[in-house]
C-alpha cells in the first residue's frame, strides 16, 4: 500500500508532537502555545546546507526572540546526533529527533527524492510558521537554504506588523 503524503495548507491548526531534543528530553508543539513557531524540516545533521541553514537560525534567533519566536529544526537524526552537531557548530535553535519520521510524514515531508540519477526517500527540506494560536500562517514547501533564515524573518516581521 503506497504511503498517503499529506498536505498541510497555510490556515490548518499545526498538527502536535511531542519528540526528543539533544538531552533526550522531551519537547511538544503545544509547550510554544501563545509564541510564534518556526518549525523547519532538514535531511541531515553536519551536512552542508543543514549546517547552513542552522546556523542561518542561529544567526537571527535574538532578533526571532524579540518577535516572540521559537525556532525548532526536526530531522530524523538521533539526540545523540543533534548534541554533538549543537556543539560542534554552537547552534543555539531547538533540534528535535523524529527517527520512525512520525512527525516528518505528517507533515508530508517525507518523499521522493533524487539525487544523482537515484531515487529514494528522504525529508523534504521545508519551513512551517506556526502563530501564537497553533495555526499554520505561511509555509516553504522546498526550501533554497541561501537567505531562507532571512526571509523567514521578513515574513514574521510583516505578520507582526
Amino acid at each position: 500500500m503506497a504511503e498517503q503524503i499529506l498536505e498541510i495548507e497555510v490556515g490548518a491548526e499545526a498538527p502536535n508532537f511531542c519528540l526528543p531534543d539533544k538531552d533526550n528530553k522531551e519537547v511538544c508543539l503545544n509547550d510554544f502555545k501563545g509564541k510564534f513557531v518556526v518549525l523547519y524540516f532538514y535531511p541531515k545533521d553536519n551536512t552542508p546546507g543543514c549546517t547552513t541553514e542552522a546556523i542561518g537560525f542561529t544567526g537571527i534567533l535574538p532578533e526571532l526572540q524579540k518577535l516572540d519566536t521559537v525556532v525548532i529544526g526536526i530531522s530524523p537524526d538521533s539526540p545523540e546526533s543533534h548534541a554533538k552537531f549543537i556543539k560542534k557548530k554552537n547552534l543555539k535553535v531547538t533540534l528535535l529527533s523524529d527517527v520512525d519520521k512520525k512527525v516528518i510524514k505528517e507533515y508530508g515531508k517525507w518523499a521522493k527524492k533524487k539525487f544523482r540519477g537515484k531515487k529514494y526517500m528522504g525529508v523534504v527540506r521545508s519551513t512551517f510558521l506556526i502563530n501564537p494560536n497553533g495555526k499554520i500562517v505561511h509555509i516553504w514547501p522546498k526550501v533554497s537554504v541561501k537567505g531562507h533564515p532571512e526571509d523567514v524573518q521578513n515574513v514574521l516581521t510583516e505578520l507582526r506588523k
